[in-house]
């Protein structure tokens, strides 16, 4: 919803009950929203509105609206909702009292619960409010309320949701997949889970806006809604993490409803519902984005928040095993820590308030306290980065190489080896033998540590179990008789505990032998040139929020990360240690539930730049720089010197 601002009544507005319209009068009306479709394309350029209202006067009026632009149209929510429109002609239509809007038309919403807060909903910055309005607002929503007017359950979650019926939903869009011009697929949730077997689709990473794979509890709690024809153009609006309403919505059974262009992975037999928004506009079918301020959404936030706390308490294998360790008590005598800066002590220090009035192009010195920082579970602050084009994406969890890789098995079939590697073929001791894996291998150096294992049909679990015995692991595929790498979104080297990825855009990859000198060691760089593989890096980025007496500023921590920690990246994908580290100096800069004072003084350079490609060119960002965690640290007590 657009902020607005209420602006004093120039002229005192009178309004019209709807028993009293008269034919070609110009009004200005309250009413109970009794039935709405959202707003759909005319025949010409305009939208149009078609809804139902009506006052303690028991009429039932319609209302057509026509405008160009969408956010001119009400903003109605539910049945029961509470219209005032400025400037309707009465007329006849069929017969019947219709109002339909005329220059200078506006329409200002309001929730219909008894109770609720009297917070009007529209897209205008400029428009009247006032003691009145307030009145007639309470004086409808109370009159309704005796005539049961509003529906007992506005919405159904998906927990109530029975086969074969029609209902509207709220919920939140975690991802969605554009397939065609006719189909869409919505993945959403509301923070319960449907009593029914919910139909589960395979969609490509390709075509997937957001996420393309959840943790196992999330993905229980996912539906999948099929969007269909004139509402695939409004789905393009949508992005994930929007709270939304799709009305009319029906749970149809059986796999066999999956549209073109999905795939599904139940059989034909099984019973599950699918979600289907079918075109039209029959029975206010369509979808509706609610504002953060609704009090549908905020009573959701607070379901998703007690799933989001559950699931941060999660301790298992689907998080890479990393951050899974709880961060240690760092107790009273253990000493604090502080940031100090490279640059040396004879530096201007700056306040928050002066680097934000400043251009960028600056290197700034300040001394400030992290206020907060982002992400808060911190195995999500490791991102991959390809230095090639700059792409940077999340690492991938477990749940979704193991489908990888079992899918790999799946598919496996005869296949013919390289001439390279046929001489090197061996038959490896225990455990492979005990796992009953199928390997193709490749002694560079018989005898030396130079060893690289090509391993085909093996799960993610037994590659696992390989990599702690043998330095060099590339799992491959059968593909078309031949023997290829997996899908770069799986790792194309295990060297122990570390996993090595590849970017897909940058890479020519290709099963090809990996020449090195006698003696010399194998690395992850040797074996990405060999295969063709542009080489990701891991990288730790985290937005954190600063602050001192006189402003506060979001800047990244990003580039200078590792020399901040004191750990890289990749030690931190790994080793238990590392993450210990930064759990250790995270909570001691930004205490959990601690106050302000307990927060040391931190003494930090911030770069100040501005993006080319950016949808806010005039935007200055800022990224912590040159800084470095230190200690001892300044007592406690130092008062703020901004």
């Amino acid at each position: 919803m657009t902020d607005v601002s209420r602006t004093n009544k120039a002229q005192k507005y009178s309004y019209t009950r709807l028993d009293e319209l008269k034919v070609g009068a110009v009004v200005n009306v309250f009413g109970v929203v009794i039935f709405f479709k959202q707003p759909f394309k005319s025949r010409g350029t305009d939208f149009c509105s078609s809804l139902k209202i009506t006052d303690q006067s028991n009429q039932k009026i319609g209302c057509t609206i026509f405008c160009e632009n969408l956010d001119n149209h009400p903003k109605i929510f539910q049945i029961g909702d509470i219209i005032r429109m400025h400037r309707v002609k009465a007329q006849l239509y069929n017969d019947s009292m219709t109002l339909v809007n005329t220059f200078g038309f506006s329409a200002v919403m309001f929730d219909g619960v008894q109770g609720g807060a009297v917070e009007p909903r529209t897209s205008s910055r400029s428009f009247s409010f006032d003691q009145e309005d307030r009145r007639l607002v309470e004086e409808l929503r109370a009159w309704a309320a005796g005539q049961a007017l509003l529906p007992p359950v506005p919405t159904t979650p998906l927990s109530d949701i029975q086969p074969n019926a029609y209902f509207d939903l709220t919920c939140q869009l975690l991802a969605k997949a554009f397939i065609s011009s006719s189909c869409t697929l919505l993945r959403v949730w509301d923070g319960t889970r449907c009593a029914h077997p919910v139909l589960k689709v395979t969609v490509s990473p390709n075509v997937t806006e957001g996420p393309s794979s959840f943790s196992a509890e999330r993905e229980s709690l996912i539906a999948n809604v099929f969007v269909y024809d004139n509402h695939v153009e409004f789905a393009k609006q949508l992005k994930p993490g929007d709270f939304m309403r799709i009305y009319n919505l029906r749970a149809i059974t059986g796999s066999s409803t999956v549209p073109a262009g999905f795939t599904s992975s139940q059989s034909e037999e099984v019973n599950e519902l699918a979600l289907h928004l079918h075109g039209g506009i029959e029975f206010g079918r369509g979808i509706r984005i609610l504002p953060d301020d609704c009090s549908d959404v905020q009573d959701m936030k607070r379901v998703v928040e007690v799933f989001q706390q559950d699931e941060d308490e999660l301790n298992d294998s689907a998080l890479l095993e990393v951050w899974s360790t709880p961060p240690e008590d760092l107790g009273t005598n253990q000493s604090r820590l502080s940031a100090d800066r490279r640059c040396g002590d004879d530096v201007q220090t700056e306040t928050l308030s002066e680097v934000k009035r400043s251009d960028p192009g600056r290197v700034h010195h300040v001394r400030v306290q992290l206020r907060s920082y982002e992400p808060r579970r911190l195995h999500q602050a490791l991102k991959l980065y390809c230095s090639k084009c700059s792409s940077m994406q999340e690492v991938p969890d477990d749940e979704l190489l193991a489908g990888l890789f079992s899918e790999a098995c799946r598919d496996s079939e005869p296949c013919t080896s390289p001439q390279w590697m046929l001489s090197g073929q061996i038959d490896l001791p225990s455990p492979p033998r005990a796992l009953g894996l199928h390997l193709s291998s490749h002694l560079l150096y018989e005898g030396k540590a130079t060893e690289l294992l090509f391993l085909r049909g093996s799960t993610l679990e037994e590659t696992r179990l390989l990599a702690a015995s043998y330095q060099n692991i590339v799992p491959v595929m059968s593909s078309a008789g031949h023997l290829t790498l997996l899908d770069l979104t799986a790792p194309f080297l295990f060297r122990g505990k570390k996993r090595y990825y590849g970017c897909k855009h940058c890479s020519e990859a290709a099963l090809r032998d990996v020449c090195a000198e006698k003696d010399q060691q194998i690395d992850e760089k040797m074996v990405a040139d060999a295969l063709g593989v542009q080489l990701l890096r891991y990288v730790l980025v985290m937005k954190l929020e600063l602050q001192d007496a006189t402003d506060t500023l979001d800047v990244f921590l990003w580039r200078d990360a590792e020399l901040f920690f004191g750990v890289s990246a990749e030690e931190a994908a790994a080793n238990q240690e590392a993450q210990n580290i930064v759990r250790q100096i995270m909570n001691s800069l930004c205490p959990p539930g601690g106050s302000k004072d307990e927060r040391p003084w931190l003494d930090v350079s911030l770069a100040a730049y501005r993006l080319d490609d950016t949808e806010e060119p005039n935007r200055t960002r800022y990224q912590m720089c040159d800084t470095v965690v230190t200690k001892p640290l300044r007592t406690r007590s130092e008062p703020n010197p901004a």
